[in-house]
């Protein structure tokens, strides 16, 4: 339905709707994942992996962001961008169960279903964002991944007293948050019915658009999704190991995560508010990232201050996933052309993310110790704060 034709209180209910839509998305987006790691020795021990297939079970996902990201503005085009968003939480539940069944291979299927599920869902929110929140993205952007974040802490905390609680053990523990997407589906199928059809219709721009692909802009805003994505996940995978090679007690080191992840919350939540507020998005692009580049720096030169190097890269990495997200919507001209570059940024900045561990990890093993890889993912964020300055201006992926 054209936007001129709605009536207020029309137009109200479509912008909460669509709101409480994409905190129910939301929601989806990481818990299923990394809900994996604290009971991977429990699914290794049960179905006899060694460490290299259980690295690979955790590293499965990554890979699907990595390679079906760029399908997802295709699908959203061809079913429509609702359409797309349901049956992608669809393939979700699917693998959910899946990879919960005590049948000989389903652990991978469901893990590769997962995957794909929110490959396609992480590439099609923001061009759902784009669309129906065109002047507010960065709000609505530090909201929902917030949301993702809350309950991704959540699930890492509660998946392995469900385990043991339950005769089902990690099965159970994993299956659960089937729950969370049927919940949206079912929340989002009436709206679907009565609109699906229209928004079908009106999913194909009528405005042409350049392939983001072509744009050094476009390049600029991928290669910063990236490098901020290395700082995430290294410190996701190495944390807790660095510091308990350096004396910290596993329970300590564990809260330190928590800390970690709780911060980065109220962090994305900030960003949001402040990201529209200034003329571009240089100075918060270039703050967030040199607070990565001082983490690792720290990390590196003074490890007795762990807490406040845990407590910086988390502001720093709850601000820069924020900023990245945004700039699909903000450095494009339509939610088309949003999802194009975020399926572009995405399958890019997931494949250095998978990279960012195992790179870091090689270098430790090469050199013996922690210095070379905390102070070469330090080089990195400064390139980061770079591409910051560059993706930050104000500007537009235009025809031409």
């Amino acid at each position: 339905m054209p936007a001129p034709t709605r009536t207020t209180p029309e137009r109200t209910a479509r912008f909460g709707f669509a709101f409480i839509g994409v905190l129910l998305i939301a929601v989806n987006l990481r818990v299923s994942f990394v809900s994996v790691g604290p009971v991977l020795a429990n699914i290794s021990g049960d179905l006899g992996l060694s460490s290299a297939a259980a690295g690979f079970l955790t590293g499965l996902p990554l890979i699907a962001f990595a390679v079906f990201s760029p399908v997802g503005p295709r699908f959203a085009a061809r079913l429509g961008l609702d359409r797309a968003l349901w049956v992608s939480l669809l393939i979700l539940a699917m693998g959910i169960v899946l990879r919960s069944l005590p049948v000989v291979g389903f652990i991978w299927a469901g893990t590769a279903l997962i995957g794909l599920a929110i490959a396609l869902l992480n590439v099609l929110v923001p061009s759902l964002v784009k669309r129906d929140f065109p002047t507010r993205v960065s709000q609505v952007t530090g909201s929902y991944t917030a949301t993702q974040a809350a309950i991704a802490a959540i699930g890492a905390a509660v998946v392995v007293p469900v385990a043991d609680a339950s005769p089902a053990g990690w099965r159970l523990a994993l299956g659960m948050w089937v729950g969370l997407a049927l919940i949206a589906m079912a929340v989002l199928w009436p709206w679907l019915r009565r609109h699906g059809s229209a928004t079908a219709r009106a999913d194909s721009p009528t405005a042409a658009y350049r392939s983001p692909w072509g744009s050094a802009l476009g390049w600029q805003v991928t290669l910063f999704m990236g490098l901020q994505s290395i700082a995430f996940y290294v410190l996701m995978a190495w944390l807790p190991t660095i510091e308990q090679s350096r004396g910290v007690s596993a329970t300590t080191a564990g809260l330190h995560l928590s800390v970690f992840l709780l911060v980065s919350v109220f962090a994305s939540l900030a960003t949001g508010g402040i990201l529209h507020r200034g003329p571009d998005q240089r100075l918060v692009s270039f703050a967030s990232s040199s607070l990565t580049f001082v983490t690792f720096l720290g990390l590196a030169v003074a490890p007795d201050l762990t807490l406040l190097w845990v407590l910086l890269g988390a502001v720093g990495c709850g601000s820069l996933i924020v900023i990245a997200l945004s700039l699909f919507s903000l450095r494009t001209v339509n939610y088309a052309q949003a999802a194009s570059l975020s399926g572009m940024a995405q399958s890019v900045g997931y494949g250095l993310g998978a990279a960012g561990p195992v790179v870091f990890g090689a270098l430790r093993d090469l050199s013996g110790d922690w210095t070379l890889p905390l102070m070469g993912t330090a080089a990195i964020m400064a390139v980061l704060a770079g591409f910051g300055l560059l993706a930050g201006r104000d500007r537009l992926i235009r025809v031409g």
